[in-house]
């Protein structure tokens, strides 16, 4: 039983008096009044009495972002003509034609409960969940640091080499640099840079390329 039915009930059944109620229980006497009205207003029956003391619901009455009827229907629609072409036919792509169509285009977890409700998902009981996955790391920092580079194109068109080397344990960037090519002299300049700022790892690891071993 709620606050609001123990307060009507000790006014009405036991007695007590609203400045005693707004006393004892620490409300004011207008609320009192509200709910002594709600609940006289339902007359003699007691169900109604006491679903009128129960607190208003929040909840809008509609919902302007919700999926209509019609847009659920062309994402079903989509499902089966994608997949009927051999085509995917997953939440992206058929967000893709959606957007060709000018339509509203929910997210792709809307689309997915979408089409999980109509049973158009194949469930994979045997497929690993990401939970299960542990990224291997060291232990403590300055274990292991990983040293790699990739490849980047400018806005003009050129294109760049940028060496790093990474901490194995916190992920923490240690150090990059930009380059037009990777030479040896960098790599060492580079890990150099890394020993005098952050002290020296009990390990590195690389994929002992070219711009390692040979350069």
């Amino acid at each position: 039983m709620s606050r609001n039915h123990v307060i009507v009930h000790q006014i009405r059944d036991a007695g007590m008096s609203v400045t005693a109620a707004s006393r004892a229980y620490k409300i004011s006497r207008q609320r009192i009044y509200q709910l002594l009205r709600a609940y006289d207003d339902c007359g003699d029956c007691s169900d109604c009495g006491d679903t009128a003391l129960e607190p208003a619901s929040k909840k809008p009455h509609t919902n302007p972002r919700s999926t209509t009827p019609e847009l659920t229907a062309r994402i079903l629609e989509l499902r089966h003509t994608l997949s009927a072409n051999g085509l995917d036919a997953g939440p992206m792509t058929i967000q893709y034609h959606l957007d060709k169509e000018h339509l509203h285009v929910p997210s792709t977890s809307t689309i997915r409960r979408i089409l999980h409700a109509h049973g158009l998902v194949t469930p994979q009981p045997k497929k690993r969940p990401k939970s299960s996955l542990h990224r291997l790391q060291s232990d403590q920092p300055n274990e292991t640091w990983q040293s790699d580079f990739t490849e980047a194109t400018l806005a003009n068109g050129h294109t760049v080499e940028i060496p790093h080397w990474l901490d194995d344990h916190s992920r923490y960037l240690l150090h990059y640099s930009v380059h037009e090519k990777i030479t040896t002299q960098i790599v060492i300049d580079s890990f150099t840079w890394c020993l005098n700022h952050y002290g020296p790892p009990q390990s590195t690891l690389t994929d002992n390329g070219l711009v390692i071993l040979v350069r």
